[in-house]
């Protein structure tokens, strides 16, 4: 069985380097450069001066779940212009209803909240 991970070179703090990720992942972080207007090494530069014990590749996988998880907070929701959040669960545990996603808003491309950088 082979791997998912695809492996590309960056150049981060300590210089060129590579790192495996999964494609989904790298797609994440192209994602993240184009709404906050940075290199991929600049994001990873960023990241790695802001400290992770697991390493680098540990650091940017947490990093993008932290910057994903920032743009589904109401804030980030409400700045994304996706419609008001609905609460997750009704009292009684019954499940509340969620609107749809308005197509304008969904394909207009309006950016999520600044990630924890």
């Amino acid at each position: 069985m082979s791997s998912r991970l695809v492996n590309r070179n960056i150049t981060a703090d300590r210089g060129r380097t590579s790192m495996r990720l999964e494609p989904e992942l790298w797609d994440a972080l192209h994602e993240i450069c184009a709404r906050e207007q940075m290199s991929l090494g600049e994001l990873v530069r960023r990241i790695e001066r802001h400290g992770h014990p697991g390493g680098r590749t540990s650091a940017v996988r947490v990093y993008i779940v932290g910057y994903f998880r920032a743009a589904a907070t109401t804030a980030g929701h409400n700045a994304a212009e996706h419609g008001e959040v609905q609460p997750p669960c009704a009292a009684n545990g019954a499940r509340t209803a969620r609107p749809a996603v308005q197509p304008a808003a969904a394909e207009s491309g309006a950016g999520a909240a600044a990630g924890p950088v």
